[in-house]
């Protein structure tokens, strides 16, 4: 199977530590880069998930978030610390008695460092549930981008016996291109009253059909059509190995446009073009 570069997967989890959102994106790119967004206290988990994306994927721009929503049930209220509360009002009485003047207000007290406290989550524990969470959107993801690659591989193979079916047209068109040419140099040669040998006709007859012979490009057409269903069918990360047979396909197809001279053979490698550059632009999504 292949693997397209393009794909999206979100999913979200739930604990008693509150509320995770794991989201990958990814769009095609000559190598692997990844990018991540984590909330801070989560900052340490990068390194193995690049490890993780590095060991599964082979190119892509990948995307990596995670929003992470803290539980705001009773177990995670704020607790007072009434001992230095009280400290604190008692010291701050006695500077209000001796300045003689002034109020104390309490919620200056509330925002004293360490009269109010949340309890402390054990990080080390939800690391782990999240990174399970990551797995499980990670898979997802990577069903998604074999479902895009299955996709592309009907796509290509689409384009690819189309291919097959212009050359076939040319290939039968030959005869009849070959009988035409040679009435229409020799009509040139009557009209023109040149008096040539048999000998001499026959040679420039050679020529022409030397120069319009486009059998060996449409071997090679063939052959191209041959390797690229091979690297379909054996998958993998194929992308760039196909990029490179695009410009093998468009090169025949340029050949066999520039040698004959008929119309209708003339269409044929235009179509043989556009079928090129359709599959090219979808080759440019395959890892």
């Amino acid at each position: 199977m292949i693997y397209s570069m393009t794909a999206f997967a979100r999913k979200q989890f739930k604990g008693d530590w509150g509320i995770a959102v794991w989201e990958i994106r990814s769009v095609n790119q000559r190598y692997l880069e990844t990018y991540f967004r984590l909330p801070e206290q989560f900052r340490g988990l990068e390194i193995k998930l690049k490890d993780i994306f590095r060991k599964r994927l082979q190119r892509g721009k990948i995307e990596c978030n995670l929003r992470f929503e803290a539980s705001s049930g009773n177990e995670n209220a704020l607790s007072m610390n009434c001992e230095l509360a009280a400290q604190l009002i008692q010291n701050a009485q006695w500077v209000l008695d001796t300045a003689g003047s002034g109020t104390l207000n309490p919620i200056d007290i509330l925002k004293w460092p360490g009269v109010m406290q949340a309890p402390e989550q054990d990080l080390d524990l939800i690391s782990i549930e999240l990174m399970a969470g990551f797995e499980e959107t990670l898979e997802e993801f990577i069903d998604a981008r074999i479902d895009e690659g299955s996709n592309l591989s009907v796509f290509i193979e689409q384009r690819l016996a189309a291919i097959s079916v212009q050359a076939s047209k040319v290939r039968a068109s030959m005869p009849e291109v070959q009988a035409w040419q040679k009435a229409r140099i020799l009509k040139k040669f009557e009209d023109a009253s040149v008096d040539l040998d048999s000998t001499r006709v026959e040679q420039e007859l050679v020529l022409l059909a030397q120069k319009s012979d486009v059998a060996e490009e449409l071997d090679r057409l063939d052959s191209h059509i041959s390797e690229a269903r091979n690297v379909l069918k054996k998958g993998g990360p194929v992308g760039r190995r196909l990029d490179f047979m695009m410009q093998e396909f468009n090169r025949e197809a340029n050949t066999l446009g520039s040698k004959v001279i008929n119309s209708e053979i003339t269409a044929v490698a235009v179509e043989c073009k556009v079928l090129i550059e359709q599959m090219r632009e979808q080759v440019q999504n395959i890892e």
